[in-house]
């Protein structure tokens, strides 16, 4: 491994391979990643890999917006010609009162005033029966429907990031867990790893996700972040009959179906799960997920189940991602995504790249920097599950 690094990213996820990526096409020479296991091998591989237009707060309504966009042409850009199996047949908001469809329909008005080519509509019973015959509407008021949003596949979108920062130079080393990381009067100076190795270098963005606030202590950085375990579980391959991604945010529960016809299924309970680096999975889950989501799609009470897994949220106190600067010199972060860190991952990566190198973000991000929190200015994401 090189003795110099003109910045090293920690975190082989999609962020840490966007960022480095987009360094590399900015001229930056030389930029190493590290990453302890395999790349993708935490949140990203393990999520439902979800896109969307759909959120309630202003800032992820910006990102997402040019999120998607970039999402559409991105193994073009990236000259990946095994497609990173992008299905855009939209995401199913359902709301389970009075109350939440309305909330619905003023995030819809408030993503179409910040992105004029926002397809999102608010559905009734009946528009809903249509995209989704199978559907349970008991209870159901409505939902908000984006028919451009979608899912990916988490290994391609993020192998195609890498193998572009490869052919750009970048040395990507897994396997290689950062055992510590240096400054020198308040700057960022080098990073160690297990293997023995020391890195020079002035510049280390954090992307390690629910292992950042370790990371922060090694240099005196207080990151309020937290590991949430949340579980999925997939069942047999099935004829395709659900194009597009369900929410209920009121039970906590999602599914979509792949490519290959697998439904896959999640619920988040905050309330239940536990709060660190657990990623066992557990007979709780499958039970509770079986009930819900059969309660929303009896048709899938025979489906067989072949497997369930299990990953970690970064949580913050407001369930946003934390970008940019730190109080230490050359100490960056992106993290604390709080489950929609995937589909937000090409734009970020492009944004921190302009950040580190000094240049006016494409979208200002201030907002979701860490002195947020010690400033009390928290922006709490309701589209979270």
């Amino acid at each position: 491994m090189q003795k110099t690094a003109d910045a090293v990213i920690i975190g082989g996820g999609v962020h840490g391979c966007a960022i480095a990526y987009h360094l590399a096409r900015k001229g930056w020479q030389n930029i190493v990643l590290l990453e302890k296991n395999y790349l993708a091998s935490g949140a990203t591989g393990r999520s439902a890999a979800g896109i969307r237009h759909q959120f309630g707060t202003e800032i992820n309504i910006l990102l997402s917006a040019a999120n998607v966009r970039r999402m559409e042409k991105l193994a073009e850009e990236l000259d990946y010609p095994e497609g990173i199996e992008l299905l855009q047949k939209g995401y199913l908001m359902l709301a389970y009162s009075a109350a939440q469809l309305e909330q619905f329909k003023v995030n819809t008005l408030l993503q179409k005033k910040l992105d004029p080519a926002n397809t999102t509509v608010i559905l009734d019973r009946t528009e809903i029966k249509e995209i989704v015959p199978g559907l349970n509407l008991e209870g159901v008021a409505g939902a908000s429907y984006n028919p451009r949003d979608g899912h990916a596949n988490p290994f391609h979108v993020t192998q195609a990031f890498a193998r572009a920062a490869r052919r750009l130079g970048v040395q990507i080393h897994t396997r290689t867990e950062v055992s510590g990381i240096e400054k020198t009067a308040n700057r960022i100076s080098g990073i160690l790893t297990y293997r023995g190795d020391r890195i020079s270098t002035p510049i280390v963005v954090c992307a390690a996700g629910a292992y950042g606030k370790q990371l922060g202590e090694m240099v005196g950085v207080d990151i309020p972040v937290y590991p949430e375990r949340h579980q999925i579980l997939v069942t047999e391959p099935l004829e395709m009959f659900l194009w597009c991604m369900v929410i209920s945010l009121t039970h906590g529960t999602y599914f979509k179906q792949t490519p290959h016809g697998s439904i896959l299924m999640g619920v988040g309970d905050p309330d239940h799960e536990v709060k660190d680096f657990n990623e066992q999975s557990s007979w709780q889950f499958l039970q509770d997920v079986a009930r819900k989501i059969t309660f929303h799609m009896p048709a899938l009470q025979n489906a067989k189940v072949v497997r369930q897994w299990a990953g970690l949220y970064d949580i913050t106190p407001d369930a946003q991602g934390i970008v940019g600067e730190t109080e230490v010199d050359g100490f960056y972060l992106d993290l604390g995504w709080s489950g929609h860190g995937f589909q937000l991952a090409p734009v970020i990566g492009q944004i921190m790249a302009e950040i580190i190198s000094g240049e006016k973000p494409l979208i200002d991000v201030e907002c979701l920097s860490l002195r947020r929190f010690t400033e009390n200015r928290l922006i709490p994401e309701p589209y979270c599950v």
